[in-house]
């Protein structure tokens, strides 16, 4: 098996975090994993990109230009800021929640939905949710990104006892159980 993810938000939805468990989850299934990730500014709302490569040997954390399997973006726009990663056959999970940069907050610039839709179009398959109101229904916005990891390991072939047991490695031991439903209400879709 190979696979390569790429997964793209903004500072604070999870990103980091969701990465490291997609990590966790193919290293205890004993493929061999790298990773890079880059998040500058992401402490203020800047932009956080990790690419995870997967497989019976990897030699490179970078995914190649046009080999994204799949990609999953936390935030409805930020996956066009690495559009070069997408083929034909790559499926997108992508949040629709907007989080706006300052230059759109102050007036300077449009939020690019027209754009989005035209790239969105180019993907094998797309799986949309409002992971931000799924997570407010279960009581806590910032559970978003567990939500979105949820779709994400429904379409990856690890067992979901894997995934849970990576949560709960993972996050704090006061959250797991609220953790786990966001991360199951997302796998259930």
């Amino acid at each position: 098996m190979k696979l390569d993810i790429l997964m793209v938000g903004v500072g604070g939805q999870g990103t980091v975090l969701s990465s490291n468990i997609v990590c966790d989850v193919a290293l205890a299934a004993g493929y061999d994993v790298k990773k890079s990730e880059i998040h500058g500014m992401a402490q203020r709302g800047g932009s956080v990109v990790t690419h995870i490569r997967i497989g019976e040997t990897v030699s490179s954390p970078t995914i190649p230009l046009k080999s994204a399997d799949i990609v999953v973006s936390f935030e409805r726009m930020e996956f066009l800021r690495y559009s070069e990663y997408i083929s034909d056959n790559t499926t997108l999970i992508l949040n629709t929640q907007m989080i706006f940069p300052p230059s759109v907050a102050d007036g300077a610039a449009e939020y690019p939905q027209d754009k989005v839709d035209s790239v969105k179009s180019k993907f094998s398959k797309v799986y949309e949710i409002d992971a931000i109101s799924k997570a407010i229904e279960l009581g806590n916005q910032k559970i978003a990104g567990m939500v979105v990891l949820g779709i994400l390991a429904k379409a990856v072939p690890f067992g979901k006892e894997a995934w849970e047991q990576a949560v709960k490695d993972r996050v704090p031991p006061k959250t797991i159980d609220l953790n786990l439903k966001a991360f199951n209400t997302g796998y259930n879709l």
